[in-house]
């Protein structure tokens, strides 16, 4: 199972600036809802991904809530770790106070300040080799793994201090494929689906 299917709505940035948005249940009015939000929808290894292309901070910001306060009133299982929407690291080239990083075995944080260091801690993170990196605690569960990133990027955003989440996945064809989890967003009918972005 990938993190992404996790929760009922999960919101995420490829590395490339993509903002990414996946479904896993029926949720009424949905497609409408995040396609009139400007978001492209695509079929993907068994899911129906949406879609913004990279644009700017604000755009993808003001897109992504209009998608997620309709959605929260639908559910409020919904999982948002884009870096795209967020005004102080929507670009690529700006250097966060803490970088968060998934990988296939592992999330790694690395923090620029002090008060980052306590954060990361705060939330289960421990000191991971050299100074200023940190790992979360082995063992946990794949749940739990996103619980801790959950709270220790809300816990950052809070206190000021801007943060990156890496989730591992280059460019939209990277997003893994639907796992079987009962009760998942099948593809909305032809009749609902916008143009398809080429790459």
């Amino acid at each position: 199972m990938s993190l992404l299917d996790i929760p009922d709505v999960f919101i995420g940035s490829t590395d490339d600036g993509h903002t990414f948005v996946v479904l896993n249940r029926r949720i009424r009015d949905t497609d409408r809802l995040l396609t009139d939000a400007g978001f492209l929808t695509r079929e993907h290894l068994g899911r129906t991904l949406y879609l913004l292309p990279p644009g700017t901070a604000l755009d993808a910001h003001e897109r992504a809530g209009i998608a997620m306060y309709g959605l929260l009133a639908h559910t409020h299982d919904l999982v948002d770790l884009a870096w795209t929407t967020r005004q102080d690291g929507a670009t690529p080239s700006h250097e966060p106070d803490v970088a968060i990083r998934f990988t296939d075995h592992a999330v790694t944080a690395t923090a620029a300040t002090g008060r980052a260091d306590a954060v990361l801690v705060q939330h289960g993170f421990i000191p991971a080799g050299a100074k200023q990196q940190y790992a979360l605690t082995p063992g946990l569960g794949d749940r739990d793994v996103l619980s801790a990133v959950v709270r220790a990027e809300a816990h950052l955003y809070a206190d000021g201090i801007s943060v990156r989440i890496g989730l591992g996945i280059a460019t939209p064809q990277d997003i893994p494929p639907a796992s079987s989890r009962p009760g998942a967003a099948p593809a909305p009918p032809p009749t609902t689906q916008v143009q398809r972005r080429s790459h």
